[in-house]
């Protein structure tokens, strides 16, 4: 049932689609499917939540203590493109779909994002103590903003993924590494930019 779900949501959308197309899909009469898995926002919401949970467990699944920070780091961002080039239904109800319903759909993405957020700032923590660098050089709240700025950037790929279907998770994963790592190992190092003296405008 949750597949035909995803499937009926990713392509009508949640105020398009219908308790009836889902139930056909699904092989089963509409009774059953408010039986067993209630209103169509229950349903809905039932979607996102069995779909990030698939995407957290990619995550989460590869990333092993016993590797090195960007080992870790690359092998969560090449889970999670390939994520979303597997699952491009789910990942549609996710991030298109729920994200503009409001509440409480979107709080449920809310906290998925939160745990990829976690995950990734907690990566980047380990890198800096592999690195030696230790507070107040790189405070708790610039390490959260790195790993925001990551994953968002992580996100806009996203939409470059599916939109070139020729192109692996992998290549796109190297693109996020190229971008984020060879810039985040100067940071990791204390070497920062900062905006040139002179006069403010």
């Amino acid at each position: 049932m949750l597949d035909a779900a995803v499937q009926v949501f990713s392509r009508r959308g949640y105020h398009a689609a219908s308790m009836d197309e889902i139930a056909e899909r699904a092989g089963i009469s509409k009774p059953l499917v408010y039986l067993y898995l209630g209103s169509k926002a229950d349903l809905f919401t039932a979607c996102i939540r069995r779909e990030a949970g698939r995407l957290r467990e990619a995550i989460t699944s590869v990333a092993e203590d016993g590797l090195a920070p960007q080992e870790q780091l690359w092998r969560g961002v090449n889970a999670f493109f390939g994520f979303v080039a597997q699952h491009r239904e789910g990942w549609s109800v996710l991030y298109r779909q729920a994200r503009g319903q409001g509440e409480p759909f979107s709080g449920e993405v809310a906290k998925m994002r939160r745990m990829i957020v976690e995950t990734v700032a907690a990566l980047i923590a380990r890198a800096m103590a592999a690195e030696g660098v230790r507070k107040p050089a790189v405070e708790e709240d610039e390490v959260l903003a790195l790993a925001n700025a990551l994953v968002g950037a992580g996100e806009s790929l996203t939409e470059w993924l599916l939109d070139h279907p020729e192109e692996s998770p992998e290549v796109t994963s190297a693109r996020l590494m190229n971008l984020a790592w060879m810039g985040l190992s100067n940071v990791l190092r204390g070497k920062v930019w900062r905006p040139p003296a002179g006069p403010s405008r």
